[in-house]
């Protein structure tokens, strides 16, 4: 497939990052200024089961009159045959009371898992990760990330990866396993809310190439849009892969960054593009940018 190159008189797309309201360490204003910096024209922030970053982000951008367009945006965690995917969705109405009270019910979900990782630290003589979590993450979704920085500071690895292996992954000593929604609830959910289901990071859940292509077929039959086709960092091939599977399975493309914090290698908008063959989602979903 052949590379697309963005032109210089198209915005650069990143729809796919995060702020202090889940797992990311700037604000959403910081994140929205840092985008402009990155020149990323259309910006979707997509923090882990909660909206709550989306009014600041915008009011960020009206009051430094910012030449950045934000998408509403949102990234569900669901299980599929016992693994965890991310379902983000795109372009969703933050007011609709149905998202709101879809969420909440994720959010609960979250505590209460939270509150299993920590009961398996406690036992493990780790004392105090549940207030050091909710400390990390500031009235913000916690995350197993907010567990993997208090136990930085407790000095037990020197950085996430890590500690979420020898600490926070399946099998380990703090490993609690998820019950969050279904795939179909993630996509139905979004759909009511107004926005576009978008399988996150197809690449990124261990899975063969015959399961992967199991999840990506459950996903559209569920009714899913789009799948990510392009990340900053992604193995050699993949995005070639993952565009051919976009087209097999009549799916949009999207593209993203995942962006949590600045790092040398994961940054926004860096080296998003799409390969040729594929439809970009903003293409066939203009209205996820209104």
């Amino acid at each position: 497939m052949t590379a697309v190159t963005p032109l210089s008189n198209f915005p650069l797309y990143d729809l796919h990052s995060h702020t202090r309201a889940s797992d990311g360490l700037l604000s959403p204003e910081a994140l929205v200024l840092r985008a402009t910096d990155m020149r990323v024209g259309v910006l979707a922030i997509t923090d882990h089961d909660t909206i709550a970053g989306i009014a600041p982000a915008q009011a960020a951008i009206d009051q430094h009159q910012l030449p950045l367009q934000l998408i509403s945006g949102v990234e569900v965690s669901t299980l599929w045959e016992n693994h965890e995917i991310h379902i983000v969705g795109l372009g969703i109405n933050i007011h609709d009371a149905g998202i709101n009270a879809f969420l909440q019910a994720q959010s609960d979900r979250r505590l209460a898992r939270a509150q299993l990782i920590a009961e398996r630290l406690e036992k493990a003589q780790i004392p105090g990760a549940l207030e050091g979590a909710l400390r990390l993450a500031d009235g913000g979704a916690i995350t197993r990330g907010h567990f993997a920085r208090y136990l930085i500071e407790q000095g037990k690895g020197d950085n996430m990866a890590q500690i979420f292996k020898n600490y926070l992954a399946r099998g380990k000593t703090g490993y609690a396993p998820p019950q969050w929604c279904t795939i179909e609830q993630a996509i139905d959910a979004i759909h009511h809310s107004g926005g576009r289901a978008v399988l996150a990071h197809p690449g990124r859940y261990g899975l063969s190439t015959k399961w992967l292509k199991r999840l990506i077929a459950y996903f559209a039959e569920c009714g899913g849009d789009a799948m990510e086709v392009a990340q900053c960092q992604q193995p050699p091939n993949e995005r070639s892969q993952l565009a051919q599977y976009a087209q097999h399975y009549q799916l949009a493309a999207s593209q993203g960054s995942d962006f949590h914090q600045p790092c040398p290698w994961i940054e926004l908008g860096k080296k998003l593009w799409l390969p040729g063959g594929v439809e970009a989602i903003w293409t066939r979903y203009p209205d996820i940018a209104q």
